[in-house]
């Protein structure tokens, strides 16, 4: 990572695409630094000598003329202990130290001069091959940072440090005469190789039940949330982040707005971890490249998180890139592309969108890694068209490429209702695959519960228009209670509170309680109307109980069964009487 004289000159400075003469060595995705202030730029397109760069920083005052040094590397990541609880830039620079953003040029690097509590286990002598550990560090997070054999070294371990405090960029050990230290760089545009990819079979459970329940993602699995303006991604998505299963967040805010990022940064810092009883914020990378900072690496930040993903799943570790959105990062291939004078596609977008969406969204996977351990990198990632309009570009090629849609809806999020996510706009390509998942663990009622869900909302949305045309009273006994009982699930089930401290989150065994009260309910409906109670009166009854069940199970296990029992009973008793 040397800097090296200039050997180029600056010939025209366009934005952030800046022409560069005299660079007869330079390579495409070569980075190259530009001027006095060395900002750094990537090289995309040759001509001879001649290249053309991206600058991935401001390039106010940057002149023709100027000199340009050749690094020889293509954009990497610096990998190591400190990146849990870090706050990033779009390059994986540290903010930390340095406030709201990097100024131009400034390299914005980790401190290099402290020690990390490095202990072996391995002893000098031993044979490894890439994948296997090395070693440990111990306050590097909340996680034990596993040192690794990094890929393509293998051999004999000839010097191995004893345990000590270590600066990340000191060797802890020698394998085959290759010095391993702490950290290492890695291009964020290559994936780290894994021994295979292996079938995404175990849920990622994310507390919010609307979708665990009827639209459930693998661990290793990607998804989508498009959604207009106000209908509540950014809330879906921090909640996910606080309350998902994973061992690794790796949170992207990219290119939206401050305020959102520094919720998520107050909210993470004073959050305690339910699964370590720290803070949550010491098992999560957050990369902020909001809306005022850099256009071109907000592109590249998508692809230091899931570089940072990997590096965690070759831990084995189960790790969640979390982006919000990929409809900004959409935004700066669009800039980018029309600046360097590229043909243009649909709505302004790159002819090479649908490429990169699937290059992106296709690192995620559940694989064994080559020490032999199971990991995951799970992607979810955010859509935001303009106008709420999900026929754009952005949102119709990202359908292609992901295994769950999580839509969310407008006039369900105006209503109040959280999470909007619409079932009628929505689907799950990994339901079936995780019914075994859960009959084998015992919740064998799972897939049922779900088909007979799914069923009764798509009834309800059937209905609703004649409901609204002819009036409710119109329709036959057996229709009204479609409806009535897609409000119980509506209001009982679906419907969640991220303010509340009980129901902000919900765990399988609550959630299939609930959902088999809320559906012995809607079953007791049904049947009382085909003995020939009066839909009126069904109507009457006091659903409060069920509907409350939600707010009011909470505590131990045990506790909370005991009160959904109550409710369901309750109202299962009104019902009854009826006749």
């Amino acid at each position: 990572m040397s800097r090296r004289d200039p050997v180029g000159r600056v010939s025209r400075v366009d934005g952030p695409l800046v022409d560069v003469d005299g660079l007869p060595d330079a390579a495409m995705a070569g980075l190259v630094q530009l001027g006095e202030l060395r900002l750094l730029a990537e090289v995309v397109g040759l001509s001879g000598s001649s290249a053309r760069t991206q600058a991935y920083e401001y390039t106010g005052g940057l002149r023709p003329g100027d000199g340009v040094r050749l690094l020889g590397h293509p954009l990497a990541a610096r990998l190591g202990p400190g990146l849990l609880g870090g706050v990033f830039d779009g390059l994986l620079r540290p903010l930390t130290q340095a406030g709201a953003w990097l100024e131009p040029g400034r390299s914005g690097r980790a401190d290099e001069t402290r020690g990390w509590s490095w202990t072996p286990s391995v002893r000098e002598g031993t044979d490894v091959a890439p994948g296997d550990q090395l070693g440990t560090v111990t306050d590097a997070g909340s996680l034990p940072h596993r040192v690794l054999v990094p890929p393509g070294v293998r051999g004999s371990v000839s010097a191995l440090r004893p345990a000590s405090a270590t600066p990340d960029r000191q060797p802890v050990a020698t394998v085959g005469g290759v010095d391993v230290p702490l950290m290492e760089w890695w291009p964020v545009r290559r994936p780290r190789p894994v021994r295979e990819r292996v079938d995404a079979a175990v849920p990622l459970l994310t507390g919010q039940r609307s979708i665990d329940l009827l639209f459930p993602l693998a661990r290793g699995s990607s998804a989508a949330v498009p959604g207009g303006f106000g209908t509540g991604k950014t809330m879906l998505l921090q909640q996910i982040a606080k309350w998902c299963d994973a061992d690794v967040i790796v949170y992207v805010g990219c290119g939206e707005r401050g305020n959102e990022m520094a919720d998520v940064l107050d909210e993470l810092g004073t959050m305690t971890d339910p699964r370590t009883g720290g803070r949550l914020a010491d098992r999560t990378v957050i990369i902020a490249n909001t809306s005022n900072m850099p256009m071109m690496a907000r592109e590249a930040s998508i692809y230091a998180a899931v570089t940072v993903a990997e590096y965690y799943r070759d831990m084995g570790y189960d790790a969640v890139v979390i982006a919000d959105s990929t409809s900004r990062w959409a935004e700066a291939l669009r800039e980018f592309s029309s600046r360097s004078g590229a043909l243009p596609a649909e709505e302004g977008y790159p002819a090479s969108l649908s490429s990169a969406l699937a290059a992106f969204y296709e690192r995620a996977g559940r694989v064994r890694t080559l020490g032999g351990e199971d990991g995951s990198v799970t992607i979810i990632g955010a859509v935001s068209p303009q106008g709420g309009d999900l026929t754009e570009p952005v949102t119709t090629h990202t359908q292609r490429f992901v295994r769950s849609l999580w839509s969310l809806d407008r006039d369900m999020a105006y209503a109040r209702r959280y999470p909007a996510v619409s079932w009628a706009g929505s689907f799950s390509r990994d339901a079936a695959a995780l019914s075994s998942w859960y009959t084998d663990h015992g919740s064998s009622a799972w897939a049922r519960q779900r088909a007979r869900l799914i069923t009764l909302l798509a009834g309800a949305d059937r209905l609703a228009p004649l409901a609204e045309l002819m009036g409710v009273g119109a329709l036959p006994g057996h229709e009204r209670m479609v409806l009535l009982g897609a409000r119980v699930v509506r209001e009982g089930l679906l419907q969640q509170s991220a303010l509340s401290d009980v129901d902000a989150t919900c765990g399988p065994v609550r959630a299939a309680a609930l959902s088999g009260a809320v559906l012995a309910v809607v079953d007791a409906l049904e049947e009382a109307v085909a003995r020939g109670v009066p839909a009126a009166t069904l109507e009457e009854v006091d659903l409060t109980p069920v509907l409350r069940a939600r707010e009011a199970a909470g505590g131990e296990q045990e506790d909370t069964l005991r009160v959904i029992a109550r409710a369901r009973d309750a109202v299962l008793a009104a019902v009854e009487a009826l006749g």
